[in-house]
């Protein structure tokens, strides 16, 4: 144990905690300006080395800010089936991250490893992947990272080059699972689980012919642009155009493009104009998390037709449950999960299809984590993030089901159905939301269902809405309940919520704390635009009166 108290205090040392500043590890993980995050990185480091000593598996960690400006940087941990780091994990994170000295420093981790029976010393082999994207500062902060993992004895990082971050997700996922795991082997999964989706769409459909050929990508000048290029080379049946890659000239990491841009300007992100109405467009975010679709608006100055993720959910929801009514020898529970934030269209849509719809509390952690509970759970978020999961049990069925059907009824509805089943398990990123994926199979379940971009944007009309923000003294004077949708303190709060709500026609509003600054978010939808500011003006009012505060747009 000597040994690894020097190892941890020599190494601690040489990363200091900045002045001043301090750090906490959320749903995108530590997130900063990348040049103050050396100390971070390195602690974070030396939580996956504990992490994959504590499972016995492999761990991952990936250096990225996603969507957030070129100059800012984060780190976060990849559990070993490739899901977020397990929450009861971020209190240590957070005060390892915050630890005043070496000294301190090396005793939360001692004490952590006894609590938790962690074995020190390196009685134990532990490996964690790592990755970065293509932020300037990342380079520096992989080595970072890398010194902190060396730090806990027997513990070996592997360095995964750049990469997408659902890559090394998926990366993690496969490691563990014993399956193929390279970036090579990732993109032969996507290409040929996406040409067999696509050479699986009905013969009697007669609409194949109206479906749109080519796709314009937005890459955000980010990492996923260059991916999807090396993707589209083995890519048959659709014609991709990728714009905004990173490359010298395109512009900078997120700016004025990337999901994140699209989804909350409704702008057409830059590099794209008056020759490109008409098609279909898609858009990643900075480390290709995100995605979303749009289509320029003529004579509108690069206004757009956004499709956002509670369509994209919608799409995928439709296209599985016509497969599983195809499929009665393989019951399947499919649940639909959603926070408060999916616009009520959506998932008055979604209900209407016969669905189960359960909400959460904001947060891909809490979606991801409600949606194991199905043998298929789909959830998406509004900006774009979302996946679907598959249990083992279905998987197992459904696998066993395909098998008998090639074997009984080759060609029939039934084993073609079950065959795009099993097409959907491949393409799709289980291990957590991924803009590379995603779009294929969206893609592919268009094409499969002869259906234009037009048809898709029609499936239902939005509700407009309205997010304001209003700055409080203690945002921990609210408090949630039924997934952030009900105020219970202050109790009076939640009734004036409600007796404003009643004035509206589609009229639904509900307020939550932040989880990260003194701001209490709310967000209103009704009818018509003018109805849904005046409901968010109102209840903001309410906020502001009962707690003291500035309302922010």
């Amino acid at each position: 144990m000597a040994d690894q108290l020097s190892l941890l205090l020599d190494s601690a040392t040489r990363f200091p905690l900045p002045n001043g500043l301090s750090f906490s590890y959320g749903t995108s993980g530590f997130r900063s300006d990348g040049s103050v995050l050396g100390s971070t990185v390195h602690r974070a480091g030396i939580v996956a080395a504990l992490r994959s000593l504590k499972t016995g598996s492999t761990v991952g960690l990936v250096i990225t800010a996603s969507h957030n400006p070129v100059c800012d940087n984060g780190v976060k941990i990849a559990d070993p089936d490739g899901s977020m780091m397990d929450q009861s994990w971020e209190p240590f994170a957070n005060a390892l991250a915050n630890a005043p000295d070496p000294n301190s420093l090396a005793q939360l981790v001692l004490q952590f490893a006894k609590d938790e029976e962690i074995p020190l010393g390196g009685g134990q082999s532990a490996e964690v992947l790592l990755a970065r994207d293509t932020r300037p500062t990342g380079e520096t902060l992989l080595e970072a990272a890398k010194q902190g993992i060396s730090s806990i004895i027997g513990t070996v990082a592997i360095d995964m080059g750049i990469l997408t971050t659902p890559e090394l997700h998926w990366m993690v996922r496969c490691w563990n699972n014993g399956t193929k795991a390279s970036e090579s082997d990732y993109f032969a999964q996507l290409s040929n689980s996406f040409r067999s989706l696509m050479e699986l769409a009905p013969n009697d459909n007669l609409n194949l012919d109206t479906v749109e050929k080519k796709l314009i990508v937005d890459g955000a000048n980010g990492v996923g642009g260059f991916k999807l290029e090396e993707i589209k080379k083995n890519i048959t049946g659709l014609e991709i155009d990728v714009r905004n890659t990173g490359k010298e000239g395109e512009g900078l990491l997120n700016e004025g493009c990337g999901a994140d841009f699209v989804q909350k300007e409704k702008f057409a992100p830059c590099g794209f104009g008056l020759s490109d109405l008409g098609i279909r467009c898609a858009s990643l975010d900075g480390d290709a998390d995100r995605l979303v679709f749009f289509r320029l608006i003529p004579n509108s100055n690069n206004k757009i037709e956004l499709v956002d993720g509670d369509k994209i959910l919608s799409l995928f929801a439709i296209f599985i449950q016509e497969q599983l009514r195809l499929l009665e020898e393989l019951p399947a529970r499919l649940g639909v999960v959603q926070t408060a934030y999916a616009n009520g269209a959506a998932t008055d849509y979604i209900k209407n299809l016969g669905l189960e719809v359960i909400f959460t509390p904001t947060g891909v952690k809490y979606l991801h984590e409600k949606a194991l509970e199905y043998d298929i759970g789909l959830y998406f978020e509004a900006n774009g993030h979302g996946t679907i999961l598959f249990s083992k049990e279905f998987l197992s069925q459904l696998d066993s089901v395909n098998r008998e059907l090639s074997s009984k009824l080759p060609g029939s509805k039934k084993q073609k159905a079950a065959s795009r089943l099993v097409a959907v398990t491949q393409l799709i990123n289980q291990a957590v939301g991924d803009a590379l994926s995603g779009l294929l199979l969206v893609e592919a379940i268009l094409h499969n269902k002869g259906w234009s971009f037009q048809k898709w944007c029609d499936l239902y009309q939005d509700l407009p809405s309205r997010q304001l923000k209003v700055k409080v003294a203690d945002r921990t004077a609210i408090v949630t309940a039924d997934a952030e949708t009900r105020v219970v303190k202050p109790a009076a709060l939640q009734e004036l919520i409600d007796i404003e709500t009643a004035k509206y026609t589609h009229g639904r509003c509900f307020v939550r704390p932040s989880g990260t600054e003194d701001v209490v978010r709310i967000y209103a939808e009704a009818a018509t635009q003018d109805s849904a500011d005046s409901l968010a003006n109102s209840v903001a009012q309410h906020v502001n009166q009962i707690l003291g505060s500035d309302i922010k747009t």
